[in-house]
């Protein structure tokens, strides 16, 4: 939104399914392919896969079923870590199926031959995130372990490889050596589409105020919780939909 304020955006979370992350690959690769078509039935110019899990284990998949540009969350967020790391050792943390993928391992080697890369599954995060434990002494605690051996292997970058996790970046830094940067791919991200939109001819240079759409699967009240925590303000235009009645 802040990146591209002329676009509009139509956005689908899976409230009913989620978490991901502790899925099988064919699951989120059904899962992420039916949200896809959604979007395009939508009419949307490009689809954002906006969940490490997703872009991990089902990219290819979306990408061969989508007449659109797709762009994911992990290629990006890779660029920026080999960009800020000076000794490349980059820790990553994510859900299980992020990191069982080892697709941001990878990218990282595939960029750069000499990076070592170090991850850790942290599947107790977005749930407490979902459940607003953003700066409680239980999150602090269950991140401690979590980092641990990280900071043991001395990593100088940190990517936080869930769109879940920035929101308790701050407890995540009061964990790490203060000199390891953390990094958040979002932004990263938003450069990567504006780019893409550009070199398809697709930027809308209009000059109308965009109009934004939110579509979930289940319990829109608490969906909108979360993104009023995450936005600092509520949002309008939250649609509960059965994703089967419309693919």
């Amino acid at each position: 939104m802040k990146h591209l304020p002329g676009e509009s955006i139509i956005y689908f979370g899976d409230t009913a399914r989620v978490p991901y992350g502790s899925k099988s690959p064919l699951t989120i690769q059904k899962f992420s392919q039916q949200i896809a078509r959604f979007l395009q039935n939508q009419g949307v110019k490009l689809i954002v896969v906006a969940c490490n899990t997703a872009s991990s284990v089902a990219l290819d998949q979306v990408k061969e079923s989508s007449s659109v540009p797709v762009i994911d969350v992990i290629e990006p967020g890779a660029r920026a870590a080999l960009r800020e790391s000076v000794s490349r050792r980059i820790g990553i943390i994510g859900t299980t199926a992020t990191v069982s993928a080892g697709k941001y391992e990878t990218i990282l080697k595939t960029l750069e031959t000499n990076v070592s890369v170090f991850s850790q599954a942290c599947p107790l995060f977005v749930p407490l995130v979902e459940e607003g434990w953003i700066e409680s002494p239980v999150t602090e605690q269950i991140a401690k372990i979590y980092l641990n051996s990280l900071m043991q292997n001395k990593i100088d970058s940190l990517i936080l490889g869930c769109t879940h996790y920035p929101i308790i970046k701050d407890t995540i830094k009061k964990i790490v050596d203060g000199n390891v940067r953390i990094i958040d791919s979002a932004i990263e991200t938003a450069v990567e589409v504006r780019k893409t939109l550009e070199s398809h001819h697709l930027l809308n240079d209009a000059k109308t105020d965009p109009k934004h759409l939110f579509y979930v699967s289940d319990f829109p009240q608490k969906f909108e919780e979360i993104a009023r925590r995450l936005l600092g303000q509520p949002l309008m235009n939250v649609h509960r939909i059965a994703l089967d009645d419309h693919i």
